[in-house]
Protein backbone atom coordinates (compact mmCIF):
# COMPACT_ATOMS: atom_id res chain seq x y z
CA UNK A 1 0.00 0.00 0.00
CA UNK A 2 1.94 3.37 -1.38
CA UNK A 3 -1.13 6.11 -0.27
CA UNK A 4 -3.21 6.56 3.01
CA UNK A 5 -7.28 6.26 2.43
CA UNK A 6 -8.42 9.49 3.23
CA UNK A 7 -12.29 9.29 4.95
CA UNK A 8 -15.11 11.86 4.27
CA UNK A 9 -15.39 14.09 7.68
CA UNK A 10 -18.41 15.13 8.66
CA UNK A 11 -17.13 18.05 10.68
CA UNK A 12 -16.60 20.25 7.41
CA UNK A 13 -15.39 23.90 7.78
CA UNK A 14 -18.38 24.94 7.83
CA UNK A 15 -20.43 22.84 10.04
CA UNK A 16 -16.35 23.78 12.08
CA UNK A 17 -17.84 27.59 11.95
CA UNK A 18 -21.26 26.89 13.39
CA UNK A 19 -19.92 25.00 15.98
CA UNK A 20 -17.64 27.91 16.95
CA UNK A 21 -20.45 30.42 16.78
CA UNK A 22 -22.83 28.49 19.18
CA UNK A 23 -20.24 27.97 21.64
CA UNK A 24 -19.49 31.54 21.59
CA UNK A 25 -23.55 32.08 21.78
CA UNK A 26 -23.72 29.90 24.74
CA UNK A 27 -20.65 31.07 26.88
CA UNK A 28 -22.06 34.60 26.24
CA UNK A 29 -25.16 33.45 27.65
CA UNK A 30 -23.54 31.83 30.96
CA UNK A 31 -21.52 34.67 31.74
CA UNK A 32 -24.99 36.52 31.90
CA UNK A 33 -26.63 34.40 34.06
CA UNK A 34 -23.91 32.31 35.68
CA UNK A 35 -24.88 33.00 39.41
CA UNK A 36 -27.89 33.15 40.98
CA UNK A 37 -29.04 35.02 44.65
CA UNK A 38 -28.49 32.85 48.09
CA UNK A 39 -31.98 33.88 49.81
CA UNK A 40 -31.83 33.59 53.55
CA UNK A 41 -35.42 34.18 55.38
CA UNK A 42 -35.89 34.12 58.72
CA UNK A 43 -37.47 31.81 60.78
CA UNK A 44 -38.24 31.88 64.22
CA UNK A 45 -39.13 28.58 65.59
CA UNK A 46 -35.53 27.31 64.03
CA UNK A 47 -32.83 29.69 66.21
CA UNK A 48 -29.48 28.35 65.36
CA UNK A 49 -30.36 26.46 62.10
CA UNK A 50 -29.82 28.96 59.40
CA UNK A 51 -32.36 27.94 55.91
CA UNK A 52 -30.91 29.17 52.62
CA UNK A 53 -32.10 28.87 49.02
CA UNK A 54 -30.68 29.43 46.02
CA UNK A 55 -33.01 31.20 43.89
CA UNK A 56 -32.78 29.55 40.53
CA UNK A 57 -36.26 31.05 39.33
CA UNK A 58 -33.84 34.20 38.23
CA UNK A 59 -32.42 32.72 35.40
CA UNK A 60 -33.08 34.19 31.96
CA UNK A 61 -35.84 30.92 31.00
CA UNK A 62 -37.19 31.28 34.83
CA UNK A 63 -36.07 27.70 36.60
CA UNK A 64 -33.12 25.64 37.59
CA UNK A 65 -33.18 23.93 34.31
CA UNK A 66 -31.31 26.88 32.49
CA UNK A 67 -28.45 25.39 33.83
CA UNK A 68 -29.24 22.13 32.81
CA UNK A 69 -30.21 23.31 29.10
CA UNK A 70 -26.93 24.49 28.12
CA UNK A 71 -24.95 22.21 29.52
CA UNK A 72 -26.95 19.71 27.10
CA UNK A 73 -26.87 21.74 24.38
CA UNK A 74 -22.60 22.26 24.89
CA UNK A 75 -22.69 18.48 24.97
CA UNK A 76 -24.56 17.78 22.40
CA UNK A 77 -22.62 20.24 20.09
CA UNK A 78 -18.85 19.19 21.51
CA UNK A 79 -19.94 15.85 20.38
CA UNK A 80 -20.95 16.34 16.99
CA UNK A 81 -24.74 16.08 17.10
CA UNK A 82 -26.19 19.14 16.88
CA UNK A 83 -25.54 20.99 14.04
CA UNK A 84 -26.58 24.03 12.13
CA UNK A 85 -30.43 23.05 11.23
CA UNK A 86 -30.19 20.04 13.28
CA UNK A 87 -33.92 19.41 14.64
CA UNK A 88 -33.85 19.33 18.29
CA UNK A 89 -36.26 17.12 20.09
CA UNK A 90 -37.08 16.62 24.35
CA UNK A 91 -39.33 14.35 26.32
CA UNK A 92 -40.36 17.11 29.46
CA UNK A 93 -42.61 17.94 32.12
CA UNK A 94 -41.97 21.66 31.07
CA UNK A 95 -39.51 23.68 32.46
CA UNK A 96 -36.40 21.84 30.80
CA UNK A 97 -38.59 22.08 27.55
CA UNK A 98 -38.93 25.64 28.00
CA UNK A 99 -35.14 26.36 28.91
CA UNK A 100 -34.12 24.58 25.72
CA UNK A 101 -36.72 26.34 23.44
CA UNK A 102 -34.96 29.46 24.31
CA UNK A 103 -31.54 28.51 23.56
CA UNK A 104 -32.53 26.36 20.34
CA UNK A 105 -34.20 30.35 19.22
CA UNK A 106 -30.54 31.84 20.02
CA UNK A 107 -29.02 29.13 17.88
CA UNK A 108 -31.61 29.31 15.01
CA UNK A 109 -32.66 25.68 15.36
CA UNK A 110 -36.04 24.18 15.26
CA UNK A 111 -37.00 22.46 18.64
CA UNK A 112 -39.95 20.22 19.99
CA UNK A 113 -41.05 19.43 23.26
CA UNK A 114 -42.51 15.69 24.14
CA UNK A 115 -45.13 16.21 27.42
CA UNK A 116 -47.98 14.93 28.71
CA UNK A 117 -51.47 16.82 28.00
CA UNK A 118 -51.27 17.68 32.37
CA UNK A 119 -48.63 20.23 31.74
CA UNK A 120 -49.17 23.60 32.79
CA UNK A 121 -50.71 26.23 30.24
CA UNK A 122 -47.99 28.66 31.49
CA UNK A 123 -45.25 26.54 30.07
CA UNK A 124 -46.50 25.44 27.22
CA UNK A 125 -46.86 29.15 26.42
CA UNK A 126 -43.39 29.64 27.48
CA UNK A 127 -42.37 27.00 24.91
CA UNK A 128 -44.23 28.09 22.52
CA UNK A 129 -43.14 31.64 22.53
CA UNK A 130 -39.37 30.58 22.33
CA UNK A 131 -40.69 29.39 19.03
CA UNK A 132 -41.02 25.62 19.76
CA UNK A 133 -43.27 23.21 19.59
CA UNK A 134 -44.97 20.99 21.73
CA UNK A 135 -45.80 17.42 20.73
CA UNK A 136 -48.94 15.81 23.58
CA UNK A 137 -48.71 12.04 24.99
CA UNK A 138 -51.09 10.96 27.41
CA UNK A 139 -49.32 9.32 29.69
CA UNK A 140 -45.73 10.69 31.57
CA UNK A 141 -44.19 6.91 30.75
CA UNK A 142 -44.80 7.69 26.88
CA UNK A 143 -42.59 10.57 26.44
CA UNK A 144 -39.19 9.03 25.91
CA UNK A 145 -40.23 6.93 23.32
CA UNK A 146 -42.04 9.63 21.32
CA UNK A 147 -38.81 12.01 21.21
CA UNK A 148 -36.92 9.60 20.17
CA UNK A 149 -39.34 8.59 17.14
CA UNK A 150 -39.85 12.16 16.87
CA UNK A 151 -35.82 12.91 15.99
CA UNK A 152 -35.51 9.56 14.42
CA UNK A 153 -38.17 10.69 11.31
CA UNK A 154 -36.36 13.75 10.78
CA UNK A 155 -33.01 13.02 10.91
CA UNK A 156 -32.47 15.40 14.51
CA UNK A 157 -31.27 14.62 17.89
CA UNK A 158 -33.09 13.40 21.15
CA UNK A 159 -31.38 15.80 23.70
CA UNK A 160 -32.66 13.43 26.14
CA UNK A 161 -31.99 15.05 29.81
CA UNK A 162 -32.60 11.70 31.80
CA UNK A 163 -30.15 10.11 30.20
CA UNK A 164 -27.55 13.08 29.45
CA UNK A 165 -28.25 15.28 33.10
CA UNK A 166 -25.67 13.59 34.76
CA UNK A 167 -22.87 13.32 32.42
CA UNK A 168 -23.28 16.59 30.28
CA UNK A 169 -22.65 18.62 33.78
CA UNK A 170 -19.03 19.29 35.11
CA UNK A 171 -19.55 18.13 38.60
CA UNK A 172 -16.04 18.84 39.30
CA UNK A 173 -16.64 22.76 39.26
CA UNK A 174 -17.11 25.16 36.40
CA UNK A 175 -19.52 27.02 37.92
CA UNK A 176 -21.69 24.30 38.49
CA UNK A 177 -24.70 24.44 41.08
CA UNK A 178 -22.94 22.98 43.68
CA UNK A 179 -19.64 24.83 42.96
CA UNK A 180 -21.79 27.89 43.34
CA UNK A 181 -23.73 27.20 46.63
CA UNK A 182 -20.98 26.41 48.64
CA UNK A 183 -18.95 29.41 47.31
CA UNK A 184 -22.28 31.86 48.42
CA UNK A 185 -21.90 30.16 51.76
CA UNK A 186 -18.33 30.39 53.08
CA UNK A 187 -18.40 33.87 54.72
CA UNK A 188 -21.73 32.35 56.34
CA UNK A 189 -21.54 31.50 59.99
CA UNK A 190 -22.35 27.88 59.45
CA UNK A 191 -20.33 28.07 56.34
CA UNK A 192 -20.13 24.22 55.40
CA UNK A 193 -23.88 23.26 55.36
CA UNK A 194 -24.93 20.29 57.48
CA UNK A 195 -27.36 19.51 54.81
CA UNK A 196 -28.06 19.81 51.26
CA UNK A 197 -31.51 19.11 50.09
CA UNK A 198 -32.73 18.49 46.49
CA UNK A 199 -35.86 17.10 44.95
CA UNK A 200 -35.00 14.31 41.94
CA UNK A 201 -36.06 15.08 38.48
CA UNK A 202 -33.90 13.42 36.29
CA UNK A 203 -31.42 12.45 39.37
CA UNK A 204 -28.53 15.29 37.58
CA UNK A 205 -28.88 18.05 39.82
CA UNK A 206 -28.41 15.60 42.78
CA UNK A 207 -25.66 14.03 41.18
CA UNK A 208 -23.95 16.85 40.61
CA UNK A 209 -24.15 17.69 44.36
CA UNK A 210 -23.38 14.53 45.33
CA UNK A 211 -20.39 14.15 43.58
CA UNK A 212 -19.11 17.57 44.19
CA UNK A 213 -19.73 17.46 48.22
CA UNK A 214 -17.08 13.66 47.98
CA UNK A 215 -14.66 15.61 45.32
CA UNK A 216 -14.21 18.58 47.76
CA UNK A 217 -14.44 16.14 50.81
CA UNK A 218 -17.12 18.17 52.35
CA UNK A 219 -18.81 17.32 55.77
CA UNK A 220 -21.87 18.17 54.06
CA UNK A 221 -24.58 15.30 53.78
CA UNK A 222 -27.25 15.27 50.42
CA UNK A 223 -30.76 14.56 51.33
CA UNK A 224 -32.94 13.78 48.56
CA UNK A 225 -36.89 14.16 48.93
CA UNK A 226 -38.85 12.40 46.36
CA UNK A 227 -42.88 12.80 45.89
CA UNK A 228 -45.71 10.49 45.56
CA UNK A 229 -46.16 8.51 42.22
CA UNK A 230 -42.59 8.75 41.40
CA UNK A 231 -39.66 5.65 41.55
CA UNK A 232 -37.04 6.85 43.07
CA UNK A 233 -37.48 6.34 46.69
CA UNK A 234 -37.87 2.62 46.39
CA UNK A 235 -35.46 2.22 44.06
CA UNK A 236 -33.00 4.02 46.18
CA UNK A 237 -34.69 1.83 49.86
CA UNK A 238 -34.31 -1.20 48.00
CA UNK A 239 -31.65 -1.45 45.32
CA UNK A 240 -33.87 -2.25 42.55
CA UNK A 241 -33.24 0.30 39.64
CA UNK A 242 -36.21 -1.72 37.46
CA UNK A 243 -39.17 -0.27 39.55
CA UNK A 244 -42.14 1.65 38.10
CA UNK A 245 -44.62 4.00 39.86
CA UNK A 246 -47.69 5.77 38.07
CA UNK A 247 -46.18 8.97 37.95
CA UNK A 248 -45.90 12.39 39.55
CA UNK A 249 -48.77 15.00 40.52
CA UNK A 250 -45.52 17.75 41.49
CA UNK A 251 -44.18 18.78 38.08
CA UNK A 252 -40.88 18.89 37.13
CA UNK A 253 -40.15 16.08 39.87
CA UNK A 254 -40.71 12.08 40.63
CA UNK A 255 -40.58 9.57 37.47
CA UNK A 256 -42.60 6.77 36.54
CA UNK A 257 -39.13 5.12 36.12
CA UNK A 258 -35.65 5.07 37.32
CA UNK A 259 -33.69 7.57 35.14
CA UNK A 260 -30.27 6.79 33.79
CA UNK A 261 -28.84 10.15 35.60
CA UNK A 262 -30.18 8.78 38.79
CA UNK A 263 -26.96 7.66 41.02
CA UNK A 264 -28.40 6.50 44.52
CA UNK A 265 -24.76 5.93 45.94
CA UNK A 266 -23.94 9.54 46.28
CA UNK A 267 -26.94 10.00 48.46
CA UNK A 268 -26.82 10.24 52.26
CA UNK A 269 -30.69 10.20 53.04
CA UNK A 270 -33.89 10.14 50.45
CA UNK A 271 -37.27 11.13 52.37
CA UNK A 272 -40.99 10.70 50.31
CA UNK A 273 -42.91 13.96 50.69
CA UNK A 274 -46.55 13.71 50.41
CA UNK A 275 -48.33 15.73 47.76
CA UNK A 276 -50.26 17.72 49.95
CA UNK A 277 -47.38 18.55 52.28
CA UNK A 278 -45.54 19.77 49.01
CA UNK A 279 -47.92 22.09 48.11
CA UNK A 280 -48.76 23.24 51.59
CA UNK A 281 -44.91 24.44 52.19
CA UNK A 282 -45.04 25.96 48.59
CA UNK A 283 -48.22 28.28 49.72
CA UNK A 284 -46.16 28.57 53.23
CA UNK A 285 -42.89 29.55 51.54
CA UNK A 286 -44.61 31.93 49.07
CA UNK A 287 -46.34 34.02 51.63
CA UNK A 288 -42.92 34.09 53.38
CA UNK A 289 -41.27 35.15 50.31
CA UNK A 290 -44.19 37.56 49.19
CA UNK A 291 -43.99 35.79 45.37
CA UNK A 292 -45.04 32.29 44.99
CA UNK A 293 -42.54 29.31 44.20
CA UNK A 294 -43.87 26.04 42.46
CA UNK A 295 -44.29 22.55 43.67
CA UNK A 296 -41.06 21.04 43.61
CA UNK A 297 -39.46 23.94 45.65
CA UNK A 298 -42.49 23.17 48.37
CA UNK A 299 -41.08 19.54 48.07
CA UNK A 300 -37.69 20.53 48.63
CA UNK A 301 -38.41 22.94 51.20
CA UNK A 302 -40.27 20.35 52.87
CA UNK A 303 -37.27 18.52 52.65
CA UNK A 304 -35.68 21.04 54.51
CA UNK A 305 -37.64 20.95 57.60
CA UNK A 306 -37.93 17.53 57.87
CA UNK A 307 -34.10 17.81 58.82
CA UNK A 308 -34.33 20.77 60.66
CA UNK A 309 -36.73 18.55 62.78
CA UNK A 310 -34.05 15.96 63.00
CA UNK A 311 -31.19 18.24 64.10
CA UNK A 312 -33.50 20.05 66.81
CA UNK A 313 -34.26 16.44 67.85
CA UNK A 314 -30.50 15.91 67.78
CA UNK A 315 -29.53 19.35 69.66
CA UNK A 316 -27.30 19.89 66.65
CA UNK A 317 -26.85 23.91 65.04
CA UNK A 318 -25.76 24.23 61.52
CA UNK A 319 -27.02 25.13 57.87
CA UNK A 320 -29.61 23.75 55.49
CA UNK A 321 -29.56 25.03 51.68
CA UNK A 322 -31.52 23.69 49.01
CA UNK A 323 -33.36 25.60 45.46
CA UNK A 324 -35.88 27.52 44.93
CA UNK A 325 -36.74 25.91 41.26
CA UNK A 326 -39.07 28.13 39.19
CA UNK A 327 -41.40 30.49 40.21
CA UNK A 328 -45.05 29.54 41.17
CA UNK A 329 -46.68 31.96 38.51
CA UNK A 330 -46.42 29.02 36.22
CA UNK A 331 -48.79 26.75 38.46
CA UNK A 332 -51.20 29.51 39.13
CA UNK A 333 -53.87 26.87 37.56
CA UNK A 334 -52.99 24.45 39.33
CA UNK A 335 -51.59 24.20 42.76
CA UNK A 336 -52.53 28.10 43.68
CA UNK A 337 -56.05 26.96 42.02
CA UNK A 338 -58.97 26.13 45.15
CA UNK A 339 -60.64 24.19 42.24
CA UNK A 340 -57.87 22.46 41.10
CA UNK A 341 -57.19 21.62 44.63
CA UNK A 342 -60.27 20.22 45.37
CA UNK A 343 -60.45 18.32 41.63
CA UNK A 344 -57.57 16.52 43.04
CA UNK A 345 -59.08 15.83 46.50
CA UNK A 346 -56.07 17.79 48.20
CA UNK A 347 -56.58 19.51 51.66
CA UNK A 348 -53.62 20.90 52.35
CA UNK A 349 -54.98 22.62 55.40
CA UNK A 350 -53.94 20.60 57.87
CA UNK A 351 -50.03 20.40 56.63
CA UNK A 352 -49.82 24.22 56.43
CA UNK A 353 -50.99 24.37 60.21
CA UNK A 354 -48.17 21.95 60.99
CA UNK A 355 -45.64 23.91 58.84
CA UNK A 356 -46.42 27.47 60.24
CA UNK A 357 -46.64 26.40 64.17
CA UNK A 358 -43.06 24.68 63.15
CA UNK A 359 -41.51 27.65 61.58
CA UNK A 360 -43.02 30.31 64.57
CA UNK A 361 -42.69 28.07 67.34
CA UNK A 362 -39.73 25.12 66.67
CA UNK A 363 -42.44 22.65 68.14
CA UNK A 364 -43.79 19.91 66.21
CA UNK A 365 -41.83 16.98 64.49
CA UNK A 366 -42.13 16.87 60.87
CA UNK A 367 -40.18 14.07 60.31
Amino acid sequence: MDHCIKGRSALTPENREWTRRAIRVLEADGRRSADTHLVKPDFPGLRGIDIYFKDESTHPTGSLKHRLARSLFLYGICNGRIREGTLLVEASSGSTAVSEAYFARLLGLPFVAVMTRSTSQQKIQAIERFGGRCHFVEHAREVYGAAQAIADEAGGYYLDQFTHAERATDWRGNNNIAESIFRQMSGEHHAVPAWVVMSAGTGGTSATIGRFIRYRNLDTRLCVVDVEGSAFYEAWQSGDMDVTATGSRIEGIGRPRVEPSFIPTVIDEMIRVPDEASIAAAHVLSDRLFRRVGGSTGTNFMGVLCMASLMREQGRTGSLVTLICDSGDRYATSYYDEGWLRAQRLDIGGWRARIERFLDTGEGSLL
